[in-house]
Protein backbone atom coordinates (compact mmCIF):
# COMPACT_ATOMS: atom_id res chain seq x y z
CA UNK A 1 0.00 0.00 0.00
CA UNK A 2 1.32 3.61 -1.19
CA UNK A 3 1.48 6.75 0.60
CA UNK A 4 -1.06 7.44 3.72
CA UNK A 5 -3.63 9.78 3.24
CA UNK A 6 -5.14 12.17 6.20
CA UNK A 7 -9.19 11.88 6.09
CA UNK A 8 -10.75 15.30 7.63
CA UNK A 9 -14.33 14.97 8.19
CA UNK A 10 -16.48 18.06 8.08
CA UNK A 11 -20.27 16.08 8.61
CA UNK A 12 -20.76 17.24 11.22
CA UNK A 13 -19.37 21.35 10.62
CA UNK A 14 -20.15 21.48 6.92
CA UNK A 15 -22.44 19.13 6.52
CA UNK A 16 -24.78 20.74 8.74
CA UNK A 17 -25.37 23.47 6.36
CA UNK A 18 -26.78 20.91 3.79
CA UNK A 19 -30.45 21.53 3.33
CA UNK A 20 -33.03 19.40 5.69
CA UNK A 21 -30.03 18.49 8.04
CA UNK A 22 -30.36 19.51 11.35
CA UNK A 23 -28.08 17.77 14.23
CA UNK A 24 -28.54 18.12 17.92
CA UNK A 25 -25.60 18.05 20.29
CA UNK A 26 -26.53 13.73 20.80
CA UNK A 27 -26.70 13.57 17.23
CA UNK A 28 -23.52 14.83 16.83
CA UNK A 29 -21.73 12.77 19.67
CA UNK A 30 -23.02 9.34 18.24
CA UNK A 31 -21.79 10.63 14.49
CA UNK A 32 -18.27 11.18 15.72
CA UNK A 33 -18.08 7.67 18.06
CA UNK A 34 -19.41 6.62 14.24
CA UNK A 35 -16.47 8.21 12.26
CA UNK A 36 -13.79 7.59 15.17
CA UNK A 37 -14.57 3.70 14.24
CA UNK A 38 -14.59 4.17 10.31
CA UNK A 39 -10.49 5.38 11.22
CA UNK A 40 -11.10 9.20 9.84
CA UNK A 41 -8.14 11.16 10.97
CA UNK A 42 -9.79 14.56 11.84
CA UNK A 43 -13.60 15.48 12.91
CA UNK A 44 -14.55 19.09 12.84
CA UNK A 45 -17.13 19.67 15.05
CA UNK A 46 -18.15 22.65 14.20
CA UNK A 47 -17.62 26.23 16.39
CA UNK A 48 -17.15 26.03 19.89
CA UNK A 49 -18.90 29.28 20.56
CA UNK A 50 -21.20 29.81 17.68
CA UNK A 51 -24.22 28.13 19.09
CA UNK A 52 -25.59 26.23 22.33
CA UNK A 53 -25.37 22.86 20.38
CA UNK A 54 -21.73 23.13 19.29
CA UNK A 55 -20.82 24.45 22.93
CA UNK A 56 -22.45 21.14 24.56
CA UNK A 57 -21.05 19.34 21.93
CA UNK A 58 -17.58 20.15 22.35
CA UNK A 59 -17.84 20.06 26.02
CA UNK A 60 -19.01 16.66 26.41
CA UNK A 61 -16.71 15.27 23.61
CA UNK A 62 -14.17 15.79 25.69
CA UNK A 63 -14.95 12.50 27.83
CA UNK A 64 -15.05 10.70 24.14
CA UNK A 65 -11.09 9.96 23.94
CA UNK A 66 -11.62 9.36 20.25
CA UNK A 67 -8.63 8.31 18.31
CA UNK A 68 -9.16 10.88 15.47
CA UNK A 69 -7.95 14.62 16.31
CA UNK A 70 -11.15 16.54 17.22
CA UNK A 71 -11.17 19.70 15.41
CA UNK A 72 -12.87 23.23 15.73
CA UNK A 73 -13.80 25.45 13.26
CA UNK A 74 -13.23 29.24 12.51
CA UNK A 75 -11.66 31.95 10.78
CA UNK A 76 -9.29 34.47 10.76
CA UNK A 77 -9.14 37.34 12.92
CA UNK A 78 -11.60 40.00 12.56
CA UNK A 79 -9.78 43.15 10.40
CA UNK A 80 -8.05 46.10 11.99
CA UNK A 81 -8.14 43.82 15.01
CA UNK A 82 -5.27 41.54 16.83
CA UNK A 83 -5.89 37.70 17.31
CA UNK A 84 -5.80 38.04 21.30
CA UNK A 85 -9.04 40.19 21.34
CA UNK A 86 -10.52 38.10 18.59
CA UNK A 87 -13.62 36.09 20.80
CA UNK A 88 -13.50 33.64 18.36
CA UNK A 89 -10.31 32.56 18.05
CA UNK A 90 -10.22 32.62 21.93
CA UNK A 91 -12.97 30.50 22.59
CA UNK A 92 -11.09 27.96 19.94
CA UNK A 93 -8.24 27.60 22.15
CA UNK A 94 -10.16 27.58 25.07
CA UNK A 95 -12.03 24.47 24.28
CA UNK A 96 -9.30 22.07 24.37
CA UNK A 97 -9.12 21.06 20.83
CA UNK A 98 -5.62 19.55 19.76
CA UNK A 99 -6.42 20.94 16.19
CA UNK A 100 -8.56 23.76 14.43
CA UNK A 101 -9.19 25.07 11.27
CA UNK A 102 -9.42 28.09 10.25
CA UNK A 103 -11.09 29.44 7.19
CA UNK A 104 -9.19 32.54 5.12
CA UNK A 105 -9.48 34.73 1.69
CA UNK A 106 -7.73 33.81 -0.67
CA UNK A 107 -9.60 35.56 -3.73
CA UNK A 108 -8.59 39.31 -4.00
CA UNK A 109 -12.65 39.97 -5.33
CA UNK A 110 -13.43 38.70 -1.86
CA UNK A 111 -11.23 40.76 0.41
CA UNK A 112 -12.02 43.71 -1.35
CA UNK A 113 -16.10 42.76 -1.32
CA UNK A 114 -16.57 40.70 1.55
CA UNK A 115 -14.32 41.65 4.25
CA UNK A 116 -13.91 45.09 2.16
CA UNK A 117 -10.68 45.71 3.51
CA UNK A 118 -6.79 45.48 1.94
CA UNK A 119 -5.06 42.46 0.50
CA UNK A 120 -2.22 43.71 2.89
CA UNK A 121 -4.66 43.21 6.03
CA UNK A 122 -6.03 40.07 4.63
CA UNK A 123 -2.58 38.70 4.90
CA UNK A 124 -1.60 39.87 7.85
CA UNK A 125 -5.21 38.69 9.02
CA UNK A 126 -4.15 35.02 8.25
CA UNK A 127 -0.50 35.48 9.45
CA UNK A 128 -1.64 36.70 13.11
CA UNK A 129 -4.29 34.18 13.40
CA UNK A 130 -2.10 31.41 12.90
CA UNK A 131 0.86 32.35 14.96
CA UNK A 132 -1.82 33.25 17.96
CA UNK A 133 -2.98 28.87 17.22
CA UNK A 134 0.39 27.59 17.30
CA UNK A 135 1.74 29.96 19.79
CA UNK A 136 -1.17 28.29 21.74
CA UNK A 137 0.20 24.92 20.87
CA UNK A 138 -2.86 23.71 18.34
CA UNK A 139 -2.42 22.03 15.40
CA UNK A 140 -3.14 24.73 12.94
CA UNK A 141 -5.32 24.01 9.46
CA UNK A 142 -5.48 26.83 7.02
CA UNK A 143 -8.64 26.34 4.66
CA UNK A 144 -7.76 29.10 2.02
CA UNK A 145 -11.61 29.72 0.81
CA UNK A 146 -11.93 29.98 -3.00
CA UNK A 147 -8.50 29.20 -3.35
CA UNK A 148 -9.46 28.10 -6.75
CA UNK A 149 -10.80 31.08 -8.28
CA UNK A 150 -8.55 33.24 -6.55
CA UNK A 151 -5.88 31.37 -8.23
CA UNK A 152 -7.43 32.06 -11.76
CA UNK A 153 -8.04 35.62 -11.10
CA UNK A 154 -4.85 36.44 -9.43
CA UNK A 155 -2.33 33.53 -9.27
CA UNK A 156 0.64 35.52 -7.35
CA UNK A 157 -1.93 37.09 -4.47
CA UNK A 158 -3.47 33.62 -4.27
CA UNK A 159 -0.27 31.94 -3.46
CA UNK A 160 1.07 34.70 -1.13
CA UNK A 161 -1.62 34.13 0.94
CA UNK A 162 -0.54 30.40 1.42
CA UNK A 163 3.29 31.73 1.48
CA UNK A 164 1.99 34.13 4.52
CA UNK A 165 0.38 30.75 6.51
CA UNK A 166 2.93 28.87 5.83
CA UNK A 167 5.49 31.71 7.45
CA UNK A 168 3.61 31.27 10.37
CA UNK A 169 3.14 28.35 11.14
CA UNK A 170 0.11 26.14 9.41
CA UNK A 171 0.27 22.36 9.44
CA UNK A 172 -1.95 21.95 6.66
CA UNK A 173 -2.98 23.93 3.44
CA UNK A 174 -6.01 22.89 2.38
CA UNK A 175 -7.23 24.24 -0.99
CA UNK A 176 -10.70 24.96 -1.57
CA UNK A 177 -12.85 25.33 -4.23
CA UNK A 178 -15.66 26.59 -2.33
CA UNK A 179 -17.93 27.22 -5.53
CA UNK A 180 -17.99 23.84 -6.94
CA UNK A 181 -16.61 25.27 -10.57
CA UNK A 182 -13.71 24.18 -10.87
CA UNK A 183 -12.74 21.16 -13.62
CA UNK A 184 -10.52 18.18 -12.44
CA UNK A 185 -7.94 19.17 -15.14
CA UNK A 186 -7.45 22.88 -13.64
CA UNK A 187 -7.38 21.08 -10.26
CA UNK A 188 -4.68 18.99 -11.03
CA UNK A 189 -2.41 21.54 -12.27
CA UNK A 190 -3.13 24.21 -9.44
CA UNK A 191 -2.11 21.82 -6.80
CA UNK A 192 1.05 20.70 -8.95
CA UNK A 193 2.07 23.93 -8.47
CA UNK A 194 1.41 25.11 -4.93
CA UNK A 195 2.94 21.40 -3.83
CA UNK A 196 6.34 22.82 -5.96
CA UNK A 197 6.54 25.82 -4.17
CA UNK A 198 5.08 25.66 -0.80
CA UNK A 199 6.51 24.04 1.87
CA UNK A 200 3.35 23.13 4.15
CA UNK A 201 1.45 19.45 3.39
CA UNK A 202 -0.68 20.45 1.10
CA UNK A 203 -5.10 19.55 1.71
CA UNK A 204 -8.08 19.34 -0.61
CA UNK A 205 -11.51 20.85 0.22
CA UNK A 206 -13.68 20.30 -2.88
CA UNK A 207 -18.25 21.23 -3.72
CA UNK A 208 -20.02 19.25 -5.84
CA UNK A 209 -22.15 21.96 -7.89
CA UNK A 210 -20.60 20.62 -11.34
CA UNK A 211 -21.13 16.79 -10.04
CA UNK A 212 -17.03 16.96 -9.96
CA UNK A 213 -16.47 17.17 -6.07
CA UNK A 214 -14.84 13.36 -6.34
CA UNK A 215 -12.98 13.51 -9.76
CA UNK A 216 -11.87 16.89 -8.35
CA UNK A 217 -10.51 15.34 -4.63
CA UNK A 218 -8.90 12.57 -6.81
CA UNK A 219 -7.32 14.78 -9.33
CA UNK A 220 -5.77 16.89 -6.06
CA UNK A 221 -4.06 13.58 -4.62
CA UNK A 222 -2.61 12.49 -7.69
CA UNK A 223 -0.96 16.00 -7.85
CA UNK A 224 0.11 15.91 -4.49
CA UNK A 225 -2.27 16.76 -1.77
CA UNK A 226 -2.17 14.48 1.29
CA UNK A 227 -5.27 15.71 2.86
CA UNK A 228 -8.60 15.34 2.10
CA UNK A 229 -11.67 16.80 3.34
CA UNK A 230 -15.53 15.92 2.92
CA UNK A 231 -18.43 14.45 4.46
CA UNK A 232 -20.07 11.28 4.22
CA UNK A 233 -22.78 10.66 2.14
CA UNK A 234 -21.25 14.16 0.85
CA UNK A 235 -23.89 16.22 2.76
CA UNK A 236 -22.96 20.02 2.34
CA UNK A 237 -24.55 23.40 1.25
CA UNK A 238 -26.06 23.64 -1.99
CA UNK A 239 -25.17 20.81 -4.22
CA UNK A 240 -22.86 19.02 -1.28
CA UNK A 241 -19.34 18.41 -0.36
CA UNK A 242 -17.00 15.84 -1.63
CA UNK A 243 -18.50 12.39 -0.80
CA UNK A 244 -15.92 10.43 1.44
CA UNK A 245 -18.22 7.10 1.45
CA UNK A 246 -16.90 7.12 -2.69
CA UNK A 247 -13.24 8.73 -2.14
CA UNK A 248 -11.87 6.46 0.42
CA UNK A 249 -12.76 3.34 -0.99
CA UNK A 250 -11.60 4.57 -4.56
CA UNK A 251 -7.99 6.23 -3.25
CA UNK A 252 -7.61 2.66 -0.91
CA UNK A 253 -8.78 0.15 -3.42
CA UNK A 254 -7.75 1.58 -6.94
CA UNK A 255 -5.37 4.29 -6.68
CA UNK A 256 -3.33 2.64 -4.07
CA UNK A 257 -3.22 5.19 -1.28
CA UNK A 258 -3.80 4.26 2.47
CA UNK A 259 -6.70 5.50 4.32
CA UNK A 260 -8.51 3.66 6.93
CA UNK A 261 -7.79 -0.28 7.96
CA UNK A 262 -9.10 -3.28 5.82
CA UNK A 263 -11.53 -3.91 8.60
CA UNK A 264 -12.53 0.05 9.11
CA UNK A 265 -12.93 -0.11 5.09
CA UNK A 266 -15.19 -3.05 5.63
CA UNK A 267 -17.51 -0.78 8.31
CA UNK A 268 -18.17 1.95 5.86
CA UNK A 269 -21.51 0.92 4.19
CA UNK A 270 -22.78 0.51 7.59
CA UNK A 271 -21.52 4.02 9.17
CA UNK A 272 -23.08 5.56 5.85
CA UNK A 273 -26.14 4.27 6.46
CA UNK A 274 -26.31 4.80 10.13
CA UNK A 275 -25.29 8.79 9.67
CA UNK A 276 -28.11 9.14 7.13
CA UNK A 277 -30.43 7.28 9.96
CA UNK A 278 -29.42 9.89 12.15
CA UNK A 279 -29.45 12.71 10.21
CA UNK A 280 -33.03 11.67 8.88
CA UNK A 281 -31.74 11.98 5.21
CA UNK A 282 -32.81 9.34 2.90
CA UNK A 283 -29.78 8.09 1.19
CA UNK A 284 -29.98 7.45 -2.28
CA UNK A 285 -30.47 4.40 -3.87
CA UNK A 286 -28.17 4.84 -6.59
CA UNK A 287 -24.78 5.84 -4.44
CA UNK A 288 -21.76 4.62 -5.16
CA UNK A 289 -20.10 1.91 -2.99
CA UNK A 290 -22.56 2.46 0.04
CA UNK A 291 -26.14 2.58 -2.00
CA UNK A 292 -28.68 -0.47 -1.62
CA UNK A 293 -28.63 -0.45 -5.53
CA UNK A 294 -24.62 -0.08 -5.94
CA UNK A 295 -24.65 -3.69 -6.74
CA UNK A 296 -27.51 -4.87 -7.44
CA UNK A 297 -28.56 -6.81 -10.82
CA UNK A 298 -31.42 -6.80 -12.47
CA UNK A 299 -31.07 -8.03 -16.80
CA UNK A 300 -31.30 -11.62 -16.98
CA UNK A 301 -27.67 -11.59 -18.49
CA UNK A 302 -26.46 -9.93 -16.19
CA UNK A 303 -27.59 -11.88 -13.58
CA UNK A 304 -26.54 -15.10 -15.44
CA UNK A 305 -22.98 -13.77 -15.98
CA UNK A 306 -22.23 -13.13 -12.06
CA UNK A 307 -23.29 -16.54 -11.30
CA UNK A 308 -20.52 -17.96 -13.14
CA UNK A 309 -18.24 -14.83 -12.02
CA UNK A 310 -19.17 -11.29 -10.28
CA UNK A 311 -16.30 -9.57 -11.51
CA UNK A 312 -18.10 -9.61 -14.73
CA UNK A 313 -20.24 -7.24 -13.62
CA UNK A 314 -19.01 -5.77 -10.38
CA UNK A 315 -16.05 -3.21 -10.06
CA UNK A 316 -15.01 -4.71 -6.90
CA UNK A 317 -15.67 -6.80 -4.54
CA UNK A 318 -18.78 -5.55 -2.29
CA UNK A 319 -17.86 -6.73 0.88
CA UNK A 320 -14.81 -5.00 0.79
CA UNK A 321 -16.67 -1.85 1.69
CA UNK A 322 -19.03 -4.14 4.01
CA UNK A 323 -21.95 -3.93 0.98
CA UNK A 324 -23.58 -6.83 -0.25
CA UNK A 325 -24.31 -8.48 -4.40
CA UNK A 326 -28.37 -8.17 -4.84
CA UNK A 327 -30.40 -9.55 -7.64
CA UNK A 328 -33.20 -8.26 -8.48
CA UNK A 329 -36.37 -9.97 -9.30
CA UNK A 330 -39.38 -8.64 -11.54
CA UNK A 331 -41.50 -9.40 -14.01
CA UNK A 332 -38.58 -8.77 -16.46
CA UNK A 333 -36.16 -10.50 -14.99
CA UNK A 334 -35.38 -13.73 -16.14
CA UNK A 335 -35.13 -17.54 -14.39
CA UNK A 336 -31.35 -16.89 -13.71
CA UNK A 337 -32.62 -13.99 -10.80
CA UNK A 338 -34.61 -16.10 -9.20
CA UNK A 339 -32.23 -19.13 -8.93
CA UNK A 340 -29.39 -16.57 -8.07
CA UNK A 341 -31.83 -15.30 -4.92
CA UNK A 342 -33.01 -18.63 -4.00
CA UNK A 343 -29.51 -19.81 -4.10
CA UNK A 344 -28.68 -16.84 -1.87
CA UNK A 345 -30.66 -17.66 0.54
CA UNK A 346 -29.48 -21.40 0.56
CA UNK A 347 -32.64 -23.08 -1.25
CA UNK A 348 -32.56 -25.92 -3.29
CA UNK A 349 -33.54 -25.02 -6.75
CA UNK A 350 -32.32 -25.09 -10.27
CA UNK A 351 -33.69 -24.04 -13.68
CA UNK A 352 -35.29 -27.72 -14.12
CA UNK A 353 -37.43 -27.13 -10.90
CA UNK A 354 -41.08 -26.43 -11.63
CA UNK A 355 -41.55 -24.71 -8.30
CA UNK A 356 -39.10 -22.36 -10.21
CA UNK A 357 -41.13 -21.57 -12.74
CA UNK A 358 -44.23 -21.50 -10.76
CA UNK A 359 -42.18 -18.72 -8.41
CA UNK A 360 -41.91 -16.73 -11.60
CA UNK A 361 -45.42 -17.21 -12.60
CA UNK A 362 -46.43 -15.64 -9.38
CA UNK A 363 -44.37 -13.17 -9.34
CA UNK A 364 -45.59 -11.88 -12.41
CA UNK A 365 -48.77 -12.07 -11.47
CA UNK A 366 -48.33 -10.29 -8.30
CA UNK A 367 -46.05 -7.46 -10.30
CA UNK A 368 -49.03 -7.28 -12.97
CA UNK A 369 -51.50 -6.51 -9.74
CA UNK A 370 -49.10 -3.83 -8.93
CA UNK A 371 -46.54 -5.11 -6.58
CA UNK A 372 -43.25 -4.07 -7.04
CA UNK A 373 -40.41 -6.16 -5.71
CA UNK A 374 -37.05 -4.69 -7.09
CA UNK A 375 -37.72 -2.54 -4.09
CA UNK A 376 -38.61 -4.90 -1.36
CA UNK A 377 -36.53 -7.30 -0.67
CA UNK A 378 -37.53 -8.39 2.68
CA UNK A 379 -40.93 -9.20 1.22
CA UNK A 380 -39.05 -10.78 -1.82
CA UNK A 381 -37.72 -12.92 0.61
CA UNK A 382 -40.58 -14.12 2.44
CA UNK A 383 -42.24 -14.73 -0.73
CA UNK A 384 -39.67 -17.13 -1.61
CA UNK A 385 -39.23 -19.19 1.62
CA UNK A 386 -42.65 -19.56 2.28
CA UNK A 387 -43.27 -21.07 -1.19
CA UNK A 388 -40.70 -23.52 0.15
CA UNK A 389 -42.11 -23.91 3.27
CA UNK A 390 -39.15 -22.51 5.82
CA UNK A 391 -41.53 -19.80 7.25
CA UNK A 392 -43.12 -20.15 11.08
CA UNK A 393 -46.73 -18.27 11.40
CA UNK A 394 -45.60 -15.63 14.08
CA UNK A 395 -49.19 -14.42 14.39
CA UNK A 396 -52.86 -14.74 13.02
CA UNK A 397 -55.06 -12.03 12.06
CA UNK A 398 -58.66 -11.87 13.39
CA UNK A 399 -59.70 -8.73 13.12
CA UNK A 400 -58.66 -5.11 12.62
CA UNK A 401 -60.67 -1.86 13.52
CA UNK A 402 -59.69 1.83 12.85
CA UNK A 403 -61.07 4.94 13.87
CA UNK A 404 -60.20 8.53 13.19
CA UNK A 405 -61.28 11.83 14.47
CA UNK A 406 -61.27 14.81 13.64
CA UNK A 407 -63.11 17.61 16.05
CA UNK A 408 -63.08 21.72 15.65
CA UNK A 409 -59.61 23.00 16.50
CA UNK A 410 -57.84 19.76 17.36
CA UNK A 411 -55.13 17.64 15.18
CA UNK A 412 -56.95 14.45 13.52
CA UNK A 413 -56.28 11.05 15.78
CA UNK A 414 -56.00 8.10 14.86
CA UNK A 415 -57.28 4.53 17.25
CA UNK A 416 -55.89 1.17 15.52
CA UNK A 417 -57.50 -2.17 17.44
CA UNK A 418 -55.77 -5.39 16.43
CA UNK A 419 -56.77 -9.30 17.79
CA UNK A 420 -54.14 -11.35 16.84
CA UNK A 421 -53.31 -15.23 17.78
CA UNK A 422 -50.30 -15.85 18.59
CA UNK A 423 -49.77 -19.40 19.09
CA UNK A 424 -53.05 -20.44 20.21
CA UNK A 425 -53.23 -17.43 22.61
CA UNK A 426 -55.53 -14.56 21.43
CA UNK A 427 -54.37 -11.24 22.42
CA UNK A 428 -56.69 -8.04 21.90
CA UNK A 429 -54.76 -3.95 21.40
CA UNK A 430 -55.70 -0.81 21.09
CA UNK A 431 -53.18 1.91 20.32
CA UNK A 432 -53.19 5.51 19.25
CA UNK A 433 -50.77 7.40 16.33
CA UNK A 434 -51.00 10.58 14.84
CA UNK A 435 -52.03 8.70 11.52
CA UNK A 436 -53.49 5.45 10.56
CA UNK A 437 -50.53 3.96 9.74
CA UNK A 438 -48.66 5.08 13.17
CA UNK A 439 -51.53 3.41 15.36
CA UNK A 440 -51.41 0.24 13.05
CA UNK A 441 -47.65 -0.12 14.31
CA UNK A 442 -48.12 1.41 16.97
CA UNK A 443 -50.98 -1.37 17.95
CA UNK A 444 -49.28 -4.37 16.41
CA UNK A 445 -46.21 -3.62 18.36
CA UNK A 446 -47.75 -4.14 21.63
CA UNK A 447 -49.60 -6.90 20.91
CA UNK A 448 -46.41 -9.01 19.87
CA UNK A 449 -43.69 -7.53 22.07
CA UNK A 450 -44.84 -9.65 25.30
CA UNK A 451 -43.91 -12.36 23.02
CA UNK A 452 -40.95 -10.95 20.74
CA UNK A 453 -38.91 -8.66 23.26
CA UNK A 454 -36.89 -7.74 20.67
CA UNK A 455 -39.76 -5.93 18.15
CA UNK A 456 -38.39 -3.01 20.32
CA UNK A 457 -34.95 -3.11 18.24
CA UNK A 458 -35.95 -1.96 15.44
CA UNK A 459 -38.45 0.96 13.75
CA UNK A 460 -39.84 2.24 10.33
CA UNK A 461 -37.56 4.88 9.17
CA UNK A 462 -39.41 4.86 5.58
CA UNK A 463 -42.92 4.82 4.25
CA UNK A 464 -44.48 5.58 0.52
CA UNK A 465 -47.48 5.45 -1.29
CA UNK A 466 -47.49 5.06 -4.85
CA UNK A 467 -50.64 5.82 -6.84
CA UNK A 468 -51.34 2.62 -9.40
CA UNK A 469 -53.76 3.47 -11.31
CA UNK A 470 -54.33 7.34 -12.00
CA UNK A 471 -57.33 7.29 -14.26
CA UNK A 472 -59.07 5.39 -11.66
CA UNK A 473 -58.80 8.58 -8.84
CA UNK A 474 -60.09 7.67 -5.43
CA UNK A 475 -60.79 4.23 -5.78
CA UNK A 476 -57.00 3.25 -7.44
CA UNK A 477 -54.60 0.60 -6.26
CA UNK A 478 -51.94 2.03 -3.97
CA UNK A 479 -48.54 0.65 -3.88
CA UNK A 480 -46.77 0.95 -0.31
CA UNK A 481 -43.32 0.83 0.59
CA UNK A 482 -41.62 0.59 3.74
CA UNK A 483 -38.03 0.88 4.92
CA UNK A 484 -37.51 -0.21 8.51
CA UNK A 485 -34.18 -0.09 10.47
CA UNK A 486 -32.44 -1.93 13.33
CA UNK A 487 -29.33 0.88 12.71
CA UNK A 488 -27.34 -1.76 11.39
CA UNK A 489 -28.87 -2.69 8.34
CA UNK A 490 -32.05 -1.98 6.87
CA UNK A 491 -35.06 -4.43 5.10
CA UNK A 492 -37.75 -3.00 2.13
CA UNK A 493 -41.31 -4.71 1.84
CA UNK A 494 -44.02 -3.79 0.32
CA UNK A 495 -47.99 -3.84 -0.20
CA UNK A 496 -50.83 -3.36 -2.76
CA UNK A 497 -54.48 -2.91 -2.32
CA UNK A 498 -56.89 -0.38 -3.15
CA UNK A 499 -57.08 0.40 0.23
CA UNK A 500 -53.85 2.26 1.29
CA UNK A 501 -54.89 1.16 4.91
CA UNK A 502 -54.67 -2.48 4.06
CA UNK A 503 -51.54 -1.90 1.90
CA UNK A 504 -49.79 -0.47 4.55
CA UNK A 505 -50.82 -3.23 6.72
CA UNK A 506 -49.54 -5.67 4.41
CA UNK A 507 -45.90 -4.14 4.08
CA UNK A 508 -46.10 -3.47 7.83
CA UNK A 509 -46.87 -7.27 8.52
CA UNK A 510 -43.89 -8.40 6.43
CA UNK A 511 -41.75 -5.51 7.88
CA UNK A 512 -42.02 -7.43 11.47
CA UNK A 513 -42.24 -11.34 10.12
CA UNK A 514 -38.62 -10.71 8.21
CA UNK A 515 -37.53 -8.84 11.67
CA UNK A 516 -38.18 -11.81 13.72
CA UNK A 517 -37.83 -14.45 11.80
CA UNK A 518 -34.71 -13.00 9.92
CA UNK A 519 -33.14 -11.05 12.14
CA UNK A 520 -33.68 -12.64 15.29
CA UNK A 521 -33.20 -15.97 14.21
CA UNK A 522 -36.69 -17.63 14.99
CA UNK A 523 -37.12 -21.42 14.44
CA UNK A 524 -38.31 -22.00 10.86
CA UNK A 525 -40.02 -24.35 10.18
CA UNK A 526 -39.61 -27.81 7.66
CA UNK A 527 -42.68 -28.47 6.42
CA UNK A 528 -45.34 -26.05 3.73
CA UNK A 529 -48.08 -23.88 5.17
CA UNK A 530 -50.37 -22.52 3.21
CA UNK A 531 -51.44 -19.25 4.72
CA UNK A 532 -48.68 -17.57 6.07
CA UNK A 533 -49.79 -13.72 5.81
CA UNK A 534 -46.93 -12.41 3.01
CA UNK A 535 -49.59 -11.38 0.62
CA UNK A 536 -53.21 -12.20 1.74
CA UNK A 537 -55.30 -12.84 -1.18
Amino acid sequence: MGNTISIFDTTLRDGTQGEGISLSAEDKIKIAQKLDLLGVHYIEGGNPGSNSKDIEFFQRAKGLRLNAKLTAFGSTRRKNSTAEQDSSLVRIVESGVPAATLVGKSWDFHVHTALQTTLEENLAMIYDSFAYLKQKGVEAIFDAEHFFDGYKHNPDYALAVLRKAHEAGADWIVLCDTNGGTLPSEVHAIVSRVAAEIGSPIGIHTHNDCELAVANTLAAVQAGARQVQGTINGYGERCGNANLCSIIPTLQLKMDYRCVSDEQLHSLTQTARYISEIANVHMPVAQPYVGNAAFAHKGGIHVSAILKDSKTYEHIRPELVGNKQRVLVSELAGQSNIISKAQELGLDINANNEKTKRIMERIKDLEHQGYQFEGADASLELLLRDAFGEMKEIFKLESLKMLVEKTNGHAMNAEAIVKVNVDGQPVYMAAEGNGPVNALNNALRKALEQFYPSINDFHLSDYKVRVIDEKDATAAKVRVLMETTDFKSTWSTVGVSSNVIEASWEALVDSIRYALLTKNKIEMLDEPREELGLINH
